[in-house]
């Protein structure tokens, strides 16, 4: 795993207390939420709140959202294209 995805996977694994994991647990294409990760609806505000403060980029919606957390590689992509 890149250096980028490696330290949003950290700041994930930080932002919602997801204790005993490292970011070498989280495959960049497994599912953040369901049968993936595990993360569900209360988890996805935590991680917008977390994209915002750590990237300084909002979700304004929940389309937006849905398509930004399929996977920590989306949300990277996601995150690389906001910020140009």
């Amino acid at each position: 795993m890149n250096d980028s995805l490696n330290d949003l996977a950290q700041k994930i694994i930080d932002g919602l207390q997801l204790e005993d994991m490292t970011p070498d647990d989280i495959d960049p294409d497994t599912p953040l939420f369901g049968t993936g990760l595990g993360l569900d609806s209360i988890d996805a505000l935590e991680l917008s709140v977390l994209v915002s403060r750590s990237y300084g980029i909002q979700i304004d919606n929940n389309e937006q959202g849905r398509t930004a957390f399929v996977s920590l590689r989306t949300l990277h992509t996601f995150i690389t294209h906001a910020q140009k």
